[in-house]
């Protein structure tokens, strides 16, 4: 008997994957305090879950100016880049592919965060009314700074240059973060961009920085070694749109021009709920793209078996049952049933809720 379509191999781009099981980015607040870079520790983290057809890095900050929390790794320095050539090679000698998440927060940060303790910078200076961790607490975003329009070239730079730092450090490719309300869905969407040039007002003025930094980075590394993530009705960092389905068909047509390895959908509101506005049409932004289409939020066993036999998705990302459960792949084919996460040890820590939960073979 055949394995269900979950588990057999795929080629995404240029990379060639065992399976369809996809580790979603997880922001894990656990980087060397000092240097934002990865720690041994965190090679043993993504070592553990490499039987992951694709791994995909906690979210990375592409510029020190692109932070939004503290503890969070970067991708921009030598330090940086040497973390994650470990945690690269790690999952590589158990056969895996990762590839890491590109980052800018945009105005979901702190000055205490910021070099010299600047604004945070946004497409315009509307205060997402958001929180942020800054070490010790949970605090309010302040309001940004917006961006001169003089400034947005050098940001799409650091975009190709962070993904080149990837490729550099040993990994299989990079995944833009477009979604849940960080600096590129800020620009995309009404009600963080106020605008009145030409990144701004229609949706192809405000889909152009999206266009401008795809483009740099499939130039950097190549198209094939490129994936993105958008999340056109999620609400994540209380971000809005007054047009969300033209707005993710804009933003889909902008990622099929460029031909990208994968397009990462987040299906309703970011690990929240799976709800969709009324005019939402996923089936039509699905038609829209020709390269391996990837699904995430909330999915099950049998969401997930259902997605990729029905055709309507290539792969599945599963982001919390992935913090608990290290072989995730051999739990959901053998149907076993999952280790349950301690959400008390998702961000921040040691050890303890990282890199200690069992494998089916260990667990009691």
């Amino acid at each position: 008997m055949s394995d269900p379509k979950l588990f057999t191999p795929l080629a995404v781009g240029d990379i060639q994957l065992a399976n369809r099981v996809v580790m979603a980015p997880l922001t894990r607040n656990r980087a060397d305090h000092a240097t934002d870079a990865p720690t041994e520790m965190t090679a043993t983290y993504y070592e553990q879950r490499a039987s992951a057809g694709l791994l995909i890095t906690e979210a990375s900050q592409i510029s020190p100016q692109g932070k939004g929390y503290a503890f969070t790794p970067g991708i921009y320095s030598d330090e940086q880049i040497e973390g994650w050539r470990k945690v690269a090679d790690a999952v590589h000698a158990r056969g895996g592919k990762i590839v890491i998440q590109l980052w800018h927060v945009g105005r979901i940060s702190h000055n205490v965060l910021q070099p010299g303790g600047a604004d945070p910078v946004a497409p315009s200076a509307i205060n997402a009314h958001g929180k942020t961790f800054d070490g010790t607490a949970f605090v309010e975003t302040p309001t940004p700074r917006a961006l001169e329009a003089s400034e947005i070239p050098g940001i799409v730079a650091d975009y190709a240059q962070a993904a080149k730092n990837a490729i550099a450090a040993g990994m299989d490719g990079v995944e833009i973060h477009a979604a849940n309300g960080y600096l590129i869905d800020q620009f995309m969407k009404t009600g963080a961009n106020a605008r009145t040039d030409e990144y701004g007002g229609p949706v192809e003025n405000r889909v152009r920085f999206l266009d401008e930094v795809v483009g740099a980075v499939a130039g950097a590394i190549g198209a094939g070694r490129t994936g993105i993530r958008i999340s056109p009705f999620s609400p994540a960092n209380n971000i809005d749109d007054a047009n969300p389905q033209e707005t993710a068909e804009a933003a889909v047509a902008v990622i099929e021009k460029h031909k990208l390895a994968y397009l990462h959908m987040v299906e309703g509101s970011t690990g929240a709920n799976r709800d969709l506005p009324p005019e939402a049409d996923m089936d039509k932004l699905r038609g829209m793209y020709s390269g391996a289409w990837m699904v995430n939020n909330l999915y099950t066993r049998d969401m997930a078996l259902e997605a990729v036999e029905s055709g309507r998705a290539d792969l599945v990302a599963f982001g919390r049952s992935y913090i608990s459960n290290p072989d995730l792949v051999e739990r959901l084919k053998a149907d076993a049933p999952l280790n349950k996460a301690n959400s008390a040890t998702f961000y921040g820590g040691g050890a303890e809720g990282y890199i200690d939960y069992p494998a089916l073979e260990t667990a009691s």
